[in-house]
């Protein structure tokens, strides 16, 4: 049964909004995203936080299924103190529910290649990578995983 205590709701006044980009930003530091930028994002992907009674502990996006491809892109985030706690698995969750009544009929994820953890939550969902590549100026590879 899931917690009561953990919320997870869209952004929707400029607190959240700010909660999300902390957690973004903190987790993919290598690609800091400004409030115009997660407002932009909130128009175009689904963007979720997650609140453990009062304390932020992640955030998720959906990217909605490529009419060419239909697939949809699910990325959960958990700060790390609240790690291994079920937060990223009702993230997950939701955001594949939202994926599938999006019209997706395949899902993948991105990670940084540092996020070893996050690496490890994938591969634990059923996800098999299927790309590493760096954008431009990056150091540090992104890995695109495929849900099997």
């Amino acid at each position: 049964m899931a917690d009561p205590r953990l919320r997870i709701h869209q952004p929707a006044d400029e607190a959240a909004f700010r909660d999300w980009q902390h957690v973004h930003n903190t987790i993919i530091p290598t690609h800091v995203l400004s409030l115009a930028d997660v407002r932009d994002r909130s128009r175009r992907h689904h963007l979720e936080v997650a609140y453990f009674d009062d304390v932020l502990v992640g955030c998720s996006t959906v990217r909605p299924p490529a009419d060419d491809t239909r697939t949809a892109t699910v990325i959960a985030r958990v700060l790390p103190p609240y790690r291994r706690r079920g937060f990223g698995a009702r993230l997950y969750a939701r955001g594949l529910d939202r994926a599938r009544e999006l019209g997706a009929e395949v899902v993948e994820t991105v990670v940084l290649s540092s996020n070893e953890d996050g690496l490890r939550f994938a591969s634990r969902h059923g996800f098999a990578e299927i790309e590493r590549y760096l954008l431009p100026g990056d150091t540090i590879p992104w890995i695109d995983l495929r849900l099997s």
